[in-house]
């Protein structure tokens, strides 16, 4: 069998619940024709770069998927005459990410990450310091 990462975009008017039930309805088409869906993540309410269908925000999920391609054909069938759902993608991998993906890592760095609050201008000099040399 395949090996398929499926993230899909919510309209960002649907409660919390309602995401995880288009979830738990893409994870059953996958097992209902002998797939498997090896882990749910759900990235939260993130902005769009762009309006999609009037929505500025949108819900994100991503399903690690282990079917042959004929489930893939008919998650994407049903997906996308879902009206919840404004956007979906599905790409094959070699192989899928034993860990937190990407955006869940990214989400667990702290706001400015090892470099301090300036970030890589170095430290700050008070006005009163003369510049060396001076």
């Amino acid at each position: 069998m395949a090996l398929y990462e499926h993230v899909f975009l919510a309209r960002q008017d649907l409660a919390q619940a309602q995401v995880d039930a288009l979830a738990e309805t893409a994870t059953k088409i996958v097992e209902d024709m002998q797939g498997k869906v090896t882990k749910v993540e759900t990235w939260g309410l993130r902005s769009l770069a762009y309006k999609i269908a009037k929505n500025r925000k949108a819900h994100y999920v991503m399903l690690n998927i282990d079917a042959p391609a004929g489930v893939v054909a008919e998650l994407e069938r049903q997906t996308q005459i879902n009206e919840d759902v404004i956007r979906y993608m599905t790409i094959k991998v070699d192989e899928l990410e034993t860990g937190p993906s990407v955006m869940m890592r990214k989400q667990e760095r702290s706001e400015r990450g090892e470099r301090g609050p300036r970030g890589d201008r170095g430290p700050r000099r008070d006005r009163d310091e003369a510049p060396a040399g001076e």
